[in-house]
Parts: structure tokens; C-alpha cells; sequence
């Protein structure tokens, strides 16, 4: 009885179950398959060897150089894209000459492919004929190799992003402030908090969920990046720049060992999980409190 009155829910989510398996729950488990075997560049022979392919991988000092890579990057990006769109929430929360001109050029370059983007700052960074190089010549100072400084290039891919996401850190912490209600604000300057006062003991514990969402969101997006180090610096000098999305393509469609792509592959999976897990549980204290 309860099915028969449920019939026609299932019958107009069994298309969007079946394209949800094909898309997400197919390739999860392909990957978690082929993470616990040795697998031929056709994929037609399977071996299963265990855990064989997390014993080269974690002694492989490639794949560690690329942990700690994408770490450095994901902290540095994220951390930069949220406290810059924080500072820019709290000046375009106020109302100022030019303020709707200036909001949809803040928010433009989220709005551009993120390969224009990376060829934009490609051509900027070039040594001779580059738009920083060209100023700091300019300016009496040396041109620097950006994309060739082993020390550099991964802080000049870090730029790139921030200068790509920070409009979408931006506009959830704007939405936040916007949402507070203009009597608190009121109260608090009758009580005489005013200024960064007001911000840190009023504002700031009211957006803190749009803050743990913006890093949440960037840090997962910063975490899986590939497409600006592909395009830039495709991993070099050296490894210098190499993420572990960048590993996972070169084992699999350069070296064409599948197993230890989807071992790496799986590594990403989990880390990214239990990040997702402490914001979320993280978010459910605050929500209780």
C-alpha cells in the first residue's frame, strides 16, 4: 500500500537516481577498484595487489612533494580569498558614490573561464613582454621570472586564484552582513560600540557560518586545483608547483598506471571527505549553540 502511494515519487526519481549512478557512484567505485590493483594501459587485465599502490605511492617523494604543495596552496589561497573578501564585504556593506558600477566589476573575473584567466595572467607574466615585468622595469626594478622561480611560481598561481574567487568569499560574506538586522546595529551604537568594536563583539559571531561556508567552499575548490597549474607552469619548475590533481593526470593518461592514479586519486576522495566533515560538524556546534 505504502509503495502504490509512493509509485509515482520513485517513477520521477529513478532518472535522476540512474544518472546520479553513472556520473558519481560508477566512477567512485572504478576508482576505488583500480586503486587495489595493477591494471594494463588497455584496462583489460586486472591483478589485484592490495595495498601495494599506497606503499609506492606514500614512498614516492613526488606524490609527498605534491601533498605538501596542494596544502600550501589550499591554506594560503583560501585564507587570502576569505579575509580579502571579508575586508571588501565590510566596505561594499555600506552605501558609497559608485557602488553599483564598482560591484559587477569586483565580481567579473569569477564570471570568466577559468582557462582565459589563466592564459590572461600567462601573457602578464611573461618576461619580456609582460604587464608586471613592463611596471617593475618601470619602477627601476628587476624583471622576475614568476613563472620559472621554483620559490615564486606556486605564490604566483595562489595570486591568480585569489584574484579569480575572491567575488564568490565576497558575496556570501556580503549576504551575511546584509542579512543582519538593522536593530542590532542600532542597539550597539546606542551602547556606545562603534567601529571594529561593533564588528568583532556584534557582526562577526553573526556571519561566522557565511565565513566557515566561504572557506569550506574555497578550500575544497582550491584543494582539487588543476586547471591554472596545467595551463601556467603544468607542474614545474621541476615539481615545484605540482598538486595531487596534477600527479593523478600524469600517472594516468601520461604514464598510463591506473592503479596508482586512482591510489592517488583515492587519497584526494578521503582528504577532501573529512575536510567536508569537520566544517560540517563544525557548522552543526554552532548551529546547536
Amino acid at each position: 500500500m505504502l509503495f502504490e502511494k509512493r509509485k509515482p515519487l520513485i517513477l520521477l526519481l529513478l532518472p535522476a537516481l540512474a544518472l546520479l549512478g553513472l556520473l558519481t557512484a560508477y566512477p567512485i567505485l572504478s576508482v576505488i577498484w583500480n586503486a587495489f590493483g595493477e591494471v594494463d594501459r588497455n584496462g583489460q587485465h586486472y591483478q589485484f595487489v592490495g595495498l601495494a599502490n599506497f606503499n609506492a605511492l606514500f614512498d614516492d617523494f613526488f606524490f609527498r612533494a605534491a601533498i605538501s604543495n596542494t596544502v600550501v596552496f589550499t591554506v594560503v589561497a583560501s585564507l587570502a580569498q576569505v579575509l580579502l573578501g571579508l575586508w571588501l564585504a565590510l566596505l561594499f556593506n555600506r552605501r558609497f558614490p559608485g557602488r553599483r558600477f564598482a560591484l559587477p566589476l569586483l565580481i567579473y573575473p569569477m564570471m570568466i573561464s577559468t582557462m582565459v584567466c589563466s592564459a590572461i595572467w600567462r601573457a602578464w607574466y611573461h618576461y619580456d613582454y609582460g604587464l608586471l615585468n613592463t611596471v617593475l622595469v618601470a619602477l627601476g626594478l628587476p624583471a622576475q621570472e614568476w613563472l620559472f622561480n621554483p620559490h615564486l611560481a606556486l605564490y604566483v598561481i595562489v595570486l591568480v586564484d585569489t584574484w579569480q574567487w575572491t567575488p564568490m568569499a565576497f558575496l556570501i560574506i556580503l549576504a551575511g552582513l546584509q542579512s543582519i538586522p538593522k536593530d542590532i546595529g542600532e542597539a550597539a551604537l546606542v551602547d556606545g560600540a562603534r567601529g571594529w568594536r561593533s564588528f568583532i563583539y556584534i557582526a562577526l559571531p553573526l556571519i561566522k557560518k557565511q565565513l566557515m561556508l566561504a572557506f569550506l567552499l574555497r578550500s575544497i575548490d582550491t584543494f582539487r586545483l588543476f586547471d591554472k597549474v596545467y595551463v601556467l607552469t603544468g607542474g614545474g619548475p621541476g615539481n615545484s608547483t605540482e598538486t595531487l590533481s596534477m600527479f593523478v593526470y600524469k600517472y594516468g593518461f601520461r604514464f598510463f598506471d591506473l592503479g596508482m592514479a586512482s591510489a592517488s586519486a583515492l587519497v584526494m576522495l578521503v582528504i577532501s571527505l573529512l575536510m567536508t566533515l569537520f566544517y560540517a560538524r563544525k557548522a552543526m556546534q554552532g548551529g546547536k549553540k
